[in-house]
């Protein structure tokens, strides 16, 4: 019994969590090219990658000295540097995401919802939806029509709709942030084709 006991503390303790490593001491120079990096990977707006690069100077403060304030101006000038040399554009960002979550079946206040917790102001907001109407013609009935597609949902269900089902799908629908015009149009539609 002593013999098990022994092999299981000797396995456990090979089993050590690596020691996690020190983030280097934060410089202007450090916060560029972070925030270069972050901008190969991702698509951003200003706000966010501002936020992204406070957070890491807020990781690398636990370990070293950190002047907060000078930290803040030094993020707010790699930012604004980023700005003027249209590397990073919130209008741009808004139009492009604006298109692609249309794409992927996200109603209107859903992608008003994440442009604002990513930063973007309201009026850029705005625009980029009006842009993504005068393109899209109604853009909720066409994310409703990718939504419905990838759930299987309205014409493209593989079963028949009883009275519980098509409660169901009018309450999925609603939870995606559609409309109840739009979700009863998605659900009591035969075929794709009734929706255009």
């Amino acid at each position: 019994m002593a013999d098990r006991t022994s092999s299981k503390e000797s396995a456990s303790a090979g089993k050590q969590k690596p020691e996690r490593k020190v983030p280097r001491r934060i410089t202007k120079e450090r916060l560029r090219n972070i925030a270069l990096y972050h901008l190969q990977r991702f698509a951003t707006s200003s706000e966010n990658l501002r936020r992204v690069l406070y957070r890491r100077t807020l990781k690398a403060a636990r370990h070293h000295e950190t002047d907060m304030d000078q930290a803040r101006a030094w993020i707010d000038d790699v930012v604004g540097a980023l700005i003027r040399s249209a590397a990073i554009d919130d209008s741009r960002y808004a139009d492009g995401k604006t298109l692609t979550l249309l794409r992927r079946g996200q109603s209107l206040r859903k992608i008003r919802a994440y442009l604002a917790s990513k930063g973007v102001d309201g009026e850029t907001i705005n625009a980029a939806l009006e842009r993504a109407t005068e393109e899209v013609g109604d853009p909720d009935l066409e994310a409703a029509r990718a939504y419905a597609m990838r759930r299987r949902l309205g014409p493209f269900r593989t079963k028949g709709l009883s009275s519980e089902a098509k409660q169901k799908e009018l309450a999925a629908l609603g939870r995606a942030g559609f409309r109840y015009e739009i979700a009863r149009k998605i659900v009591e539609a035969e075929t794709e084709d009734d929706l255009m």
